[in-house]
Parts: C-alpha cells; structure tokens; sequence
C-alpha cells in the first residue's frame, strides 16, 4: 500500500498545482484540513465546533460551485487527469502534466491564462490530452458536474489523509480516496462493499431506541414536562450524530477487553465511511450515525459522551440564554442519568424490536388528526380550477370550501370532545342552548348595534375589507405554479408573469433573475391575490412534504393596493391551503421591514420545529431573521376573527344577563336576631340565583387509615418528575455547610420512600406534611429567583394534584 500510497500522492500533488491557482488551492486545502481531519480524541459538537464545521462545509459547497461555473473547456481540462486515454491499446488512467512543461507554465502563466491545452502530450503515456477527454464531450453538463463534484471530493480526502496521524483512519481515508478515483474513471456511481456490511447495522437504531425511551419513561407527564423531555432527547441525537468519536488505538488505552476493542474498530470503521466523511463529501452515501447503529456503539461511547457533552455544558453556561441554561443544566443531568439505566439494564423494554407503546394524550391527538387528513403527495389535485384545462397548476380558494371544511373539521372532532361536551351539558352552570339561540338571535339583527359603533368599529378585524370583496367577487385567490411535466394554460402564466413584476417592485433588493428562478421553478408554488384579472399580490412558498413544512420565499402586495386587509386575508387563505394538506408549519427569513407584518400573523422568532427538520432544506438570507409559524388544524382562518368577535360578543351578553339577575336587592336575614348561630351558605337569598353551587367533595374521616400502595404510586409518580431532582436525596453537608444551620427539620424524597416502607404513616395527613416540608424548607432556604425555589413550586403542584386524583387530599 506504501508505495501505491505514494505514487497518488504525488500524482494529486502535481496535478492539482496544474487545475488550479495556487491561491484557490491554499484556501481549499485549509478549510478541508479544518474539518476533515479526525483528532485522536472524541469531540464534542459545541457551537464554535458546530459554527465551524458548518463554516468548513459551506467553504467546500462554494469550492464546487465555483468549479461548476467554469468554461466546459476548462472543466474537461480538470477531468481530463482522472480520465483514461482512449487511444487504442494504450493502459493509462489520467493525464499527467510533463514537468518541464509544468514548470514553464507555472512560472509565466497568469490566473486567466489557461491551465494546459489539448494539444500536451502526457508524461505517463506520450499521447496528446485530447485523447484523455473523448468520451467526456458527448456526456450532459449535469453529468460532468457531477464528476466534478467527486474530483473535488478526491482532493478533500486526500488533503485529510495527508493531514492524519492515526493509522487505521488514515487507511479508512486512503479506500475511499481509491473508491472515488475509481468511480470518476468509470463514469459510476460510488457503492461500498465487503465485510463492512451495508446500513443499518443493528434493529432497533439508537434513534428508535431513544424514542422508545420517552415513550416508555414519560409517558404518564403533562403536556409541557413532556414536551420538554422530548426536546432533551432531540437534543441528544442531534450531538450524537455530529460527535467526532475518538479513534481505536486511543480506545484501547482504555478498554482491556479485546471483543470491545474489535467490535468498537468495526463500528468506527463503518462511521467514518458511511458518516463522517460523507459529511464533507457528499459524492458518497451518507447516513445519520443514530439511525444506522443500535445499542452496542451507543454502550460503548455513552458514558464518555455524556461525561465531556456536560464538561462542554458547564463551560458554556455564561452565554446560554436563562431558559436554555436551566434545561441544559438542570433537566440534562437527570435525563441522560435514566438513560443510562435503560441502555446498559439488561432487561430493558427500550431495545424490544417489537416494543408498542400508546403515545401521550396530547400526542395521540395530534396523530388522529393527521391521520384523518390529506396525504401529503396530493398537492395539485385539490379543487381544480373550473377554467383551467391542465388541471395541474392551478387551484382555487373560495369562502364557501373552506367553510365545508370548517363544518368536516368540526365533525371530526365531535366524537373526540363528546365526553367533555356531555361533562359540560351535565354540569348545572352550563349556559342552556336556547338562550345561546336568543343571544345570537340578538347580536344578527342588523338594528343590534346601531349609532358610532355601528360605522366606526373599535379594534375592526384586519381582513374585514378584503372578506367583503372576495363575497362581492371583487376579488379572487389561486394557488398556481409552473410546471415542466404538462402543459400551462395562457391565464396562468400571464398571472405568473404579473406576480413576478409584483415582486420585483415591491422587493427592490432582491435581483429580477432570483426572483425568475424562483417563480417559475416548478417545486415552488404562488398563491395569487387576483383583482380585475391581474395579479395585485402573492406569496410565493415551496412545500417539503417530507419535512411536514413549507417556506414562504416571497410575499409581497403591489403599494397602491396595500393597507386595505389583503395580506392578512391572503395570509389566513394560505395557513387553510395547508392544513387541507396536512402541512402545518411555516418558515420564512423576513427582512426588518417584514418582521412586523409576520408577527401579526402569527410568526415568532421563537423557532418550535427541529434544526434537523428544516437546516439543508432552505434558502439563507443575510440580514434577515428566521420566523416560524405552527398552525392549528382545528382553526378555520379565513373566519377565525370573525368566530372570536361573535364569541366576544355573546360573553359580553351573558355578562349583561347575569348582572340584571344579580342586582336584584333581597331582604336581610332576620334568623340571628332570635338566637340562631350560623345558617348553612345555600340559605342566603339570592346566593344561588348569583352562580354559587356546593362543589364541596364529601370529607373522608379524619382518622382514615392511610392507604400505603396509594401513597406508594403517588410517590413514585412525584420522584419521576422533571422538577423532582433537588428533593430525591438529604442535602449533602459538605455542598451546604449552613443548610441545616437554617432548616431544623429536613425532609427529603427518599426520607419518604423509607418512613413509607417502615409504615410510619398511619394516616394520609402524615404523609402530606412531610411532602409539605419538603417544599416549605426548600422555599426558606432559597431565594424567590432560584431554580430550587421554582421546582419546588412545581412539584408542590403537581404532587396536590395526583394526591386529588387518588381520592388522598384534604386541606
């Protein structure tokens, strides 16, 4: 392999003086070495590591850029070194410059000279480069920069072999350099074969697994807590798969056991193939590191991965915003403490291939929704344009769809809320439907409102103009789009045509060419404000269904039609296009001037979707501020200002209703002037006729025996919460000298467990002051602004409510 080694080298040092400038050369080499090259320790993906390796990514994609954008000349020229001659009989496999040759060129040649001609003759084999380049011209231009693409490849891996100074990486990097040398000579694709196996490597995946873990550990939490343990886990898989583990000969320093060490170089070996460089090179097949491998690299890194990602953590507190800093850590350490449990337990249900668990009820919500929705592939085929003949490129949004898929919306959720409904109908306060129908009645006759009001509105809905004139059809919506599969109609192009003049006016920073590229490209749709047959505004988006989000690119209403409700109107159409396609989040970078409009519609800075959901997939804008807008399928928003105002309006009735009952005046109670001590509540006149109802639970008897199991599950319930954590275990003396200076009569989780089991509590009351020490001492020794202080709050809650759900609680 040495001498193999060697003579590649030397030909890729040589040649690649020859393809390129020395100053593009130095700065390639740079940023591949940078991230390219593996250390002999795992690394942490911390933000400077993950801003560089990011910043080493995009250095290689404007290096392949700027290659594509040669001349084709030029481009046959580059290839023509990893091309085999074609002349008859004749066994070599690149052109290779002649050195003296080489070095007249290298010493007078200017950057905009060029790089040789096809008349040079090859050092290796004496024929003319012409020669090396023949079966080249007849291939397409997306081919060839494809093969570009892979030269460039080959250089990335060669500079980090060249740059490596463990062995075994450094062969890894010398198969693939060979692979893909290979693969540009025979035109191919690159395929890895042999005893690596192909992906995935192991059922059930460290993703997989990870997810059974939420499922199955904290299933039975509340919606935020939930959610937030979820985060942790996304979190997780996303360091996990960008962490540089460390190389074979480091881990046998510290592993003795000769099967972990073969096993570990097996799956490093296969990281780095199909993962790692792949992530730099992106001509081979690339797969996400804890999709591809299960439990047994997940066994043998955890511990080390965990130890320096909560080093790097620690070091990083001061710049993490407050919010992050707590969950980090705060949830972190507990988090990653109970997958440790599962990982390395023998028994464990998380690596059951065939593991089931129902999801939470929040989540199970959400899945029945989607699942009676529109599958995400049928794009195009919903309510096709009655005037257009493709059938293809245009569709049409009218008030009266989607207010029939408001009332189907409805329907849907009627067997969903039919336990809470009947709940509300059995309830004695529940307002009755017929005077719901009267108050409606009410407020929809037009002598109602009459006076000011009538005509000058307070707080008049934005949209409310633009709704007027799509009844009075003044005004029309289409989502329409160009297409390279069927044919366009005239009426659509001259709209698209119009939109992109629209565009161009109103976002004078943007180039006209951008926004051509981008209107008329087939994967972006516009829905389109049309008013007298010409487009007057639009926004412009593109849809990843495998992402579950669409990107708004463009959006924008032509000035003299602008302040009249059309980009709020044209907005809530397109937030209903989407749920009827089952796609419920927006993204979008808007500029300073945009961001205002995007708050109103509902868009935060506050980006709720995965990193990993959207980052490769969107376009970056600099200077502009990356907005996200999650939609909520039970709304219809074209008449959702218009629900809440009648909403608002029947509360301020009720309001009025109720008032004119309570302000009667009853007489006094004369009971106590002939000796009477107290009377119960219900005996006031007129307390029930004011809303009171006895909701007052029947009390248990005092002296009821506690009942341990309970008491038990309970107990468990609480240590298993997030906000648990401070309160498992007595404060350690040595981290608070002064604690119990302070507190007299400490109390603590596992304090409890223990009393518990001795069956020291003979009675519920017991137990509950215990668990109320624990929150009392925790709230006298910290300060309000603590987050002990704010746990203690939390579990203190939560802890009142499953004592209420067991039948336990008494004030």
């Amino acid at each position: 392999m040495s001498s193999q080694l060697g003579e590649d080298i030397a030909d890729i040092a040589m040649t690649r003086t020859d393809a390129d400038s020395s100053q593009t050369h130095e700065a390639t080499s740079s940023a591949n070495a940078d991230d390219a090259s593996s250390s002999n320790a795992a690394t942490p993906a911390s933000s400077e590591g993950q801003a560089s390796r990011q910043s080493n990514l995009q250095r290689i994609q404007q290096r392949k850029q700027q290659v594509y954008n040669w001349p084709h000349a030029k481009k046959l020229l580059k290839l023509a070194i990893y091309s085999s001659c074609q002349t008859p009989d004749c066994n070599c496999t690149g052109w290779k410059t002649p050195l003296p040759q080489q070095n007249s060129k290298t010493n007078n040649r200017t950057d905009n000279q060029p790089i040789a001609s096809f008349t040079d003759l090859c050092r290796n084999c004496n024929h003319i480069l012409e020669k090396h380049v023949t079966q080249l011209e007849a291939l397409s231009a997306a081919e060839v920069n494809r093969l570009l693409g892979a030269v460039v490849d080959v250089e990335n891996i060669f500079m980090s072999m060249h740059r490596e100074d463990d062995h075994d990486t450094k062969r890894v990097y010398y198969y693939l350099f060979k692979l893909l040398r290979k693969c540009i000579l025979s035109r191919s694709q690159p395929r890895i074969e042999g005893p690596l196996g192909q992906p995935p490597f192991e059922r059930p995946s460290i993703a997989k697994a990870i997810t059974n873990f939420v499922l199955y550990k904290f299933n039975t939490l509340p919606q935020r807590e939930w959610q937030t343990m979820y985060d942790l886990a996304k979190m997780f898989l996303h360091c996990f798969n960008h962490w540089n583990f460390e190389t074979p000969s480091v881990r046998k320093l510290q592993v003795s056991n000769p099967e972990d060490i073969s096993a570990y170089q097996i799956n490093y070996t296969r990281w780095l193939v199909f993962c790692h460089v792949p992530a730099f090179c992106d001509s081979l097949p690339h797969y996400e590191t804890s999709i591809v491998f299960g439990r047994t690299l997940l066994r043998a890194v955890f511990k080390s991965v965990c130890r320096q990602l909560m080093d790097k953590c620690h070091s990083e507190r001061d710049r993490m915003p407050p919010e992050k800093r707590v969950l980090v850590l705060n949830h972190f350490p507990r988090f990653l403490g109970l997958l440790e449990e599962e990982i390395f337990s023998a028994n464990s249900p998380i690596w059951d291939p065939d593991f089931k668990q129902m999801p939470p009820v929040h989540l199970q919500a959400i899945i029945d929704n989607k699942t009676t929705g529109r599958r995400a592939g049928e794009f195009e085929r919903v309510t096709a344009s009655g005037d257009s003949k493709d059938g293809f490129t245009t569709v049409s949004l009218s008030s009266g769809s989607i207010k029939q898929e408001g009332l189907k919306r409805a329907n849907e959720r009627s067997g969903d809320q039919g336990g809470k409904r009947r709940r509300l109908d059995d309830g004695a306060d529940d307002v009755s439907e017929r005077t719901v129908a009267d108050i409606v009645a009410t407020i929809s006759d037009p002598n109602y409102m009459c006076g000011p009001d009538a005509l000058f509105q307070m707080q008049a809905p934005r949209d409310e103009a633009a709704k007027l004139e799509e009844q009075r059809k003044l005004i029309e919506f289409h989502v329409i789009g160009n297409s390279l599969t069927g044919p366009v109609n005239k009426q659509t192009m001259l709209w698209l045509i119009g939109l992109h003049n629209v565009f161009s006016h109103q976002l004078p920073e943007m180039t006209k060419e951008y926004i051509s590229q981008l209107v008329f490209d087939p994967k972006h749709k516009t829905l389109a404000l049309i008013k007298e047959g010409r487009p007057i505004g639009g926004i412009c988006f593109r849809t990843f269904h495998s992402q579950g989000f669409s990107e708004i690119v463009f959006c924008a209403v032509t000035s003299n039609e602008q302040v009249k409700g059309y980009g709020t109107h044209l907005m809530n159409h397109l937030k209903d296009y989407h749920i009827r396609n089952n796609i419920l989040h927006f993204l979008t970078f808007a500029d300073e001037f945009a961001i205002g409009y995007f708050k109103k519609q509902g868009f935060s800075k506050d980006i709720k979707l995965p990193r990993a959901m959207f980052s490769g997939y969107i376009k970056d804008y600099e200077g502009a501020t990356l907005m996200h807008c999650e939609l909520n399928p039970r709304i219809v928003y074209t008449h959702f200002t218009a629900v809440i105002r009648r909403q608002k309006e029947i509360v301020k009735k009720l309001i009025d209703m109720r008032q004119k009952e309570v302000r009667k005046i009853h007489p006094g109670l004369n009971c106590f002037k002939e000796g009477v001590r107290s009377i119960p509540v219900e005996c006031i006149p007129g307390v029930r006729e004011a809303g009171w109802r006895d909701v007052r639970p029947a009390r248990p008897p005092a002296d009821a025996d506690a009942d341990p199991a309970a008491l038990r599950a309970v107990l468990h319930a609480v240590k298993n919460h997030a906000a648990a954590w401070p309160f498992l275990k007595p404060v350690d003396k040595t981290e608070v000298p002064d604690y119990y200076d302070h507190i007299k009569y400490p109390m603590d989780l596992r304090t409890v467990g223990e009393r518990l089991k001795a069956r020291y509590y003979a009675s519920r009351r017991l137990f509950a002051a215990d668990m109320a020490r624990i929150f009392s001492n925790c709230r006298l020794y910290n300060s309000p602004d603590t987050d002990y202080y704010r746990c203690a709050n939390t579990l203190e809650k939560y802890f009142q409510a499953k004592m209420k759900e067991s039948g336990l609680w008494e004030k």
